[in-house]
């Protein structure tokens, strides 16, 4: 509806508009004629004088004071008008258009004056109708350049210039008379069109200026409107945070006395059950409740991810001893579905700078992500090496039914599954993937996922070559030579980058 509105609006204003285009374009063309006639307010009058005193070797002194008295008196009339304009608070365009062209025709008189005047006089036909097609010319010129803005006032002011003198001329007869009349309806018809184009050329620029205005009013609007939905964002986050903050301390109390009370029952520490269906139940309730903790655990740590809150404890770290050991805590869950893990290590790698805690929830996601999707007698395949660019990379690859290529954005999205992967495996929360692409680009590294369906999925961290750390040179003893120098012992370490 709004676009709509605006083209009626557009439309509406080109038919009531004077130069087809807009009410506003037509301000702005005669605003910038009445400047124009305002700032040639002391130039004309100098050029009307020199011209009266040039034309006064041929014209009596008196004639030719009287034709620059009336000269001076019309350019005043046009330069009140412009000057008044330029005065008024919103004013209507066509009544001043009419008041433009009618100031501009007396001032189009004035001119035309001159060629009666000067072919009155008993001097040869060629010496009046130079100066006449001198003064012609100048006349139609200078109302053209200072009028162009308004096609109307060009005409009123040019009309009467060229017409008196192509009558005057026509009346004389003959070639030279014939000749000089042709010049001057030459002339008017060159300069119309010199003005047609000019005023042609004012309005594409107010058109492109209108536009370049529009798309600034839009930037603006954008912005703000984006600025409006970032705070909102921010309020929103803020509100999250506070809401899993509060909501953190008001589940995770029960939840403890939950687990606690049903650790108790299940282990039987205070006499065996009367019915052997309740330790099965107290099992269960402990099994739910440390399912939700874990859960309410991963919410918080992607949500302190996302906020940019999640603080990391930098330490050097061995990635082959972190991947060793989560696999030694997952290992029994594996071996009890029948699947078979195992390692391949790139030896000698020198430790990495990082969050020991973070690659250990990375590695125990992508492991654990790994186990649950397997098929029993499938294999896992764990490794850590050098990327090609100097980093080291940890790598999980399983048997499983793999992700389809449009479903690997869904998978990396906070609580997004896999279709293939509810159908084949036990549901989960759908974080554990998010939780790890956050981790590893708080590090600075890449997370990626190959997958091909009925093959498996790859999965891939890697650090980038700035986390690795390197050797430091030993420092040499007072007057050791150069080339007797050991190489650095492997405890002194500093980062490679």
């Amino acid at each position: 509806m709004s676009e709509r509105r605006r083209v009626v609006r557009t439309a509406r204003e080109r038919l009531t508009s004077t130069s087809g285009t807009r009410v506003a374009f037509d301000r702005e063309l005669a605003r910038i004629y009445a400047q124009n006639r305002l700032s040639g307010a002391l130039f004309t009058p100098v050029l009307v004088t020199g011209i009266a005193t040039a034309v006064s070797v041929w014209l009596a002194s008196t004639a030719a004071a009287i034709w620059l008295v009336c000269a001076l008196a019309s350019h005043a009339i046009v330069v009140l008008v412009a000057r008044s304009f330029l005065r008024a608070e919103a004013p209507t365009v066509r009544p001043w258009t009419r008041r433009f062209a009618i100031a501009e025709f007396a001032n189009g008189v004035a001119w035309a004056s001159m060629v009666p005047l000067l072919n009155a006089l008993p001097v040869d036909v060629e010496t009046a109708g130079i100066v006449s097609l001198f003064v012609t010319l100048i006349g139609i010129a200078l109302t053209t350049m200072m009028a162009s803005s308004i096609p109307a006032a060009v005409f009123a002011g040019t009309a009467p210039i060229a017409v008196v003198t192509m009558v005057v001329f026509a009346l004389k007869g003959g070639s030279a008379a014939g000749a000089i009349a042709a010049m001057a309806g030459g002339a008017e018809i060159y300069f119309l069109l010199l003005a047609h184009r000019l005023h042609r050329n004012g309005i594409e620029t107010l058109q492109t200026r209108a536009e370049k205005d529009a798309l600034i009013g839009e930037l603006e609007q954008a912005k703000a409107n984006s600025d409006e939905a970032r705070r909102r964002a921010e309020e929103a986050n803020l509100a999250k945070s506070r809401f899993l903050a509060t909501m953190s301390h008001e589940l995770r109390t029960p939840l403890n006395a939950i687990l606690g009370f049903s650790e108790v029952m299940k282990s039987e520490i205070f006499g065996a059950h009367a019915t052997p269906t309740y330790k099965e139940y107290a099992g269960d309730i402990h099994d739910s409740g440390q399912h939700l903790l874990n859960l309410i655990n991963e919410i918080l740590d992607l949500s302190r991810i996302e906020a940019g809150r999640y603080e990391l404890n930098e330490e050097s770290v061995r990635l082959a001893y972190v991947v060793e050991d989560c696999h030694h805590l997952l290992k029994l869950r594996a071996k009890n579905r029948g699947i078979m893990i195992r390692e391949s290590f790139e030896p000698r790698l020198p430790p990495v700078w990082a969050d020991e805690r973070a690659l250990r929830q990375i590695t125990l996601n992508l492991l654990s992500n790994a186990i649950k999707f397997t098929p029993q007698g499938g294999e896992i395949s764990l490794k850590v090496g050098w990327t090609a660019s100097g980093g080291q990379y940890i790598s999980v690859t399983d048997t499983g039914p793999g992700i389809p290529e449009n479903e690997i954005p869904t998978v990396l999205a906070s609580f997004g599954q896999g279709s293939l992967a509810m159908k084949t495996a036990e549901q989960g929360a759908g974080l554990g993937l998010p939780i790890v692409k956050g981790l590893v680009d708080l590090h600075g590294g890449v997370f990626s996922l190959n997958s091909r369906l009925r093959e498996g999925t790859e999965a891939i961290v890697a650090l980038p070559a700035n986390r690795v750390m390197s050797p430091l040179p030993r420092v040499p003893e007072k007057g050791e030579p150069a080339r007797d120098r050991a190489e650095a012992p492997s405890g002194a370490l500093r980062r490679a980058g």
